[in-house]
C-alpha cells in the first residue's frame, strides 16, 4: 500500500509539475512572439533617419520597409511543415539564432544594398518563428479550455508588440542612432536561446514520408508572387511587374494544391479545408484582416493630414485601439466558453461593423470622444473575431498538422492584410479623386497630381498658392473625407459578410482533455533533440 500511496503521490506532483511548466512555456512562447511583433512595426519611425544616412533610392527605401513582411508571409507554410518535420523546437531556435544575427547586421548596415539584405534575413528568422510558437502552443496545451486562454495571452501580446514598435522606435531614435531599433533584439536573443533550449519542449509531427522540398518551395515562390502583386496593387500600381508576380504566384499556387491532393504524404493535408469549422476560421481571419487594414492606413492619414495631428498625437490616438484588443484576448477564453465559437466570431464581425459604421460620423473636426468610442468598439471587436477564430482554427487541426495549420493561419492573416490595403485603397482613391477634376481656377494638370494623394493635394495647392491653392486644399479634404466614409461603409459591408460566413462555425465549444506530454527534465531525457 505504502508503495503504491508513494506512487500516486509521485505522479500528481509531476502532473502539477507539468501544468506549472506548460505556463513557462507560454511565457517564453509570448517573448519570442513580441520580438517579430515589434520588429514588423519598429521601422516605420525610423525611415526618416535611415533615408537621411543611407540616401537609398525611391525603390530601395520601398524594398527596405517591405522586404520583412514579404518575405515572412511566403515562407510561413515552408517553415512551418519544416517543423512538424524535423522538430517545431528546432525550427523555433534557428529561428532565434537568425534573428539575432541578422538584427546586428541591419543595426551596423553601412548601404541600402546590405540594409535590405538584413530585413530579408530577418523574414526568414520571423517565418521560422511564428508557426512554431502556435503550433508548440498546441502541443503543450491540449486541453482545449486551457489552449484557449493560452491563445488570448498569445494574441494579446501581438496587439501589444504591434503598439510598441513606434512608441520604441521614436523613443530609440530620440537617444541613438537609427541602428538602435535593431540592436535592441540581440540581448534578447541571447536571452531566449539558452531559456528556450532548456524550458521548451521538443515535438514532431506523424513523419511519414518524406518532406516535399519541390512543395514547400512552390509555395514560397507562389506566395511571394502573390503577397508582392498585391502589395503593388495597394500601393496604386497596376504595370506588368504588379500583373506578372501575381498571375505566375496564383499559377504556382494552384499548381501546389495540385501536387498536394496527389502526393500520399502531402506537406499540408488538405482535408483540413473539408472540416467545416477549419476552412471558416481561415475565412474569417482574411475576410478581418481585409475589412481593417487598409482602413487603419487610411485612418492614420485622417489623424495626421486632415485633424493636423502629429506623428506621436496619432499613435497615442490610436492606442486605445490596442488597449481594447488587449482586453479582448485576456477575456477572450472566458467569452469562448460561455458564448461558444459561432456567436463570438459573429459577435466579433458585428461589434466591429458597427464600430465603423460609428466612424462614419467623423469630419473635418476633431472629435475626440467619437473617435475614442470608436477605436474601443473596434479594437475590441477585431481581437473577439481574430482570437475565436484562430482558436477554433488551431482546435479542428490535427496535433501532427500543428505546424501546417498555425502557417495557415498565419499566411491568411497576410494575405488578407494586404488585399485589404489593395482593396480599400483602390475605394479610396475611386470616392476621392473624382471631385478634384473641376477646381476653379486649379489647371487640369495640378488636379491630376492632387487626385493621387491628400499629401500630394497639399503639396500641390502650396505651390500653387492664393485662392486657387487654398480651394484645392478645401477641397481636396473634404473629398478625403467623403473617400473615407464610403470605405468605411464598403469595409462594414464585408464585416457583415464575415458574420454571415461565421454561422458555419460550431455553436459550441467541445472541450476535450487530453493528458499533457512534456519531456522530462533534460538530466533524464538525453534523447531530446538539441541545436
Amino acid at each position: 500500500m505504502s508503495g503504491t500511496t508513494t506512487a500516486a503521490v509521485g505522479l500528481r506532483r509531476r502532473a502539477a509539475g507539468a501544468g506549472a511548466n506548460r505556463w513557462v512555456v507560454l511565457v517564453v512562447l509570448c517573448v519570442s512572439l513580441l520580438l517579430v511583433a515589434v520588429d514588423a512595426t519598429v521601422l516605420h519611425v525610423a525611415v526618416p533617419a535611415v533615408t537621411e544616412d543611407l540616401r537609398p533610392g525611391a525603390i530601395e527605401l520601398l524594398w527596405i520597409v517591405d522586404t520583412y513582411p514579404l518575405v515572412c508571409a511566403s515562407l510561413l507554410i515552408l517553415f512551418g511543415t519544416l517543423g512538424d518535420k524535423v522538430g517545431r523546437r528546432r525550427i523555433l531556435l534557428l529561428g532565434y539564432a537568425l534573428f539575432g544575427v541578422a538584427s546586428a547586421l541591419a543595426a551596423f548596415a553601412g548601404t541600402a544594398e546590405v540594409l535590405i539584405v538584413a530585413r530579408a534575413l530577418l523574414g526568414v528568422g520571423g517565418a521560422m518563428i511564428m508557426p512554431a510558437t502556435l503550433s508548440i502552443l498546441r502541443q503543450v496545451f491540449p486541453d482545449r479550455r486551457e489552449r484557449a486562454l493560452a491563445i488570448g495571452i498569445w494574441s494579446a501580446v501581438a496587439a501589444v508588440g504591434a503598439a510598441v514598435g513606434p512608441l520604441l522606435g521614436g523613443f530609440l531614435l530620440e537617444h541613438f542612432w537609427w541602428g538602435s531599433v535593431f540592436l535592441v533584439n540581440i540581448p534578447l536573443m541571447l536571452v531566449s536561446l539558452p531559456v528556450g533550449r532548456l524550458l521548451l519542449p521538443e515535438s514532431k509531427g506523424a513523419g511519414d514520408g518524406p518532406w516535399d522540398v519541390v512543395g514547400a518551395l512552390m509555395a514560397a515562390a507562389g506566395l511571394f508572387g502573390a503577397v508582392f502583386g498585391v502589395k503593388r496593387l495597394g500601393g496604386g500600381e497596376a504595370g506588368p511587374l504588379t500583373v506578372l508576380p501575381l498571375a505566375a504566384g496564383a499559377v504556382l499556387l494552384v499548381m501546389f494544391v495540385r501536387r498536394q491532393r496527389r502526393r500520399s504524404h502531402p506537406l499540408v493535408d488538405l482535408r483540413m479545408f473539408g472540416r467545416p469549422a477549419f476552412s471558416t476560421s481561415v475565412g474569417c481571419i482574411v475576410l478581418a484582416m481585409l475589412a481593417l487594414v487598409g482602413l487603419e492606413l487610411i485612418a492614420a492619414q485622417y489623424l495626421q493630414l486632415v485633424l493636423g495631428l502629429s506623428p506621436l498625437e496619432t499613435g497615442l490616438r490610436l492606442l486605445p485601439l490596442t488597449f481594447a484588443a488587449m482586453a479582448a484576448g485576456l477575456a477572450g477564453a472566458r467569452l469562448l466558453r460561455r458564448f461558444g465559437p459561432r456567436r463570438m466570431v459573429c459577435g466579433g464581425f458585428v461589434l466591429t461593423g458597427a464600430a465603423v459604421l460609428t466612424l462614419t460620423a467623423m469630419g473635418e473636426s476633431d472629435n475626440t470622444g467619437l473617435l475614442l468610442c470608436g477605436f474601443l468598439l473596434l479594437g475590441f471587436g477585431l481581437e473577439t473575431t481574430l482570437f475565436a477564430a484562430y482558436e477554433s482554427m488551431l482546435s479542428e487541426a490535427p496535433p501532427e498538422q500543428a505546424g501546417g495549420a498555425a502557417a495557415i493561419g498565419e499566411t491568411s492573416y497576410q494575405l488578407g492584410a494586404g488585399i485589404g490595403i489593395a482593396l480599400l485603397g483602390s475605394v479610396m482613391n475611386a470616392a476621392y479623386a473624382p471631385g478634384l477634376s473641376s477646381v476653379p481656377g486649379v489647371p487640369a494638370s495640378a488636379s491630376a497630381a492632387a487626385g493621387h494623394s491628400l499629401g500630394e493635394a497639399y503639396e500641390v495647392a502650396g505651390r500653387l498658392g492664393g485662392p486657387a491653392g487654398a480651394a484645392l486644399r478645401a477641397t481636396a479634404r473634404d473629398c478625403f473625407v467623403h473617400g473615407l466614409h464610403v470605405t468605411l461603409l464598403v469595409s462594414a459591408g464585408l464585416l457583415l459578410l464575415g458574420a454571415v460566413m461565421a454561422l458555419r462555425l460550431p455553436r459550441t465549444m467541445q472541450c476535450e482533455s487530453a493528458p499533457v506530454e512534456l519531456p522530462a527534465p533534460r538530466e533524464v531525457a538525453p534523447s531530446r533533440v538539441s541545436v
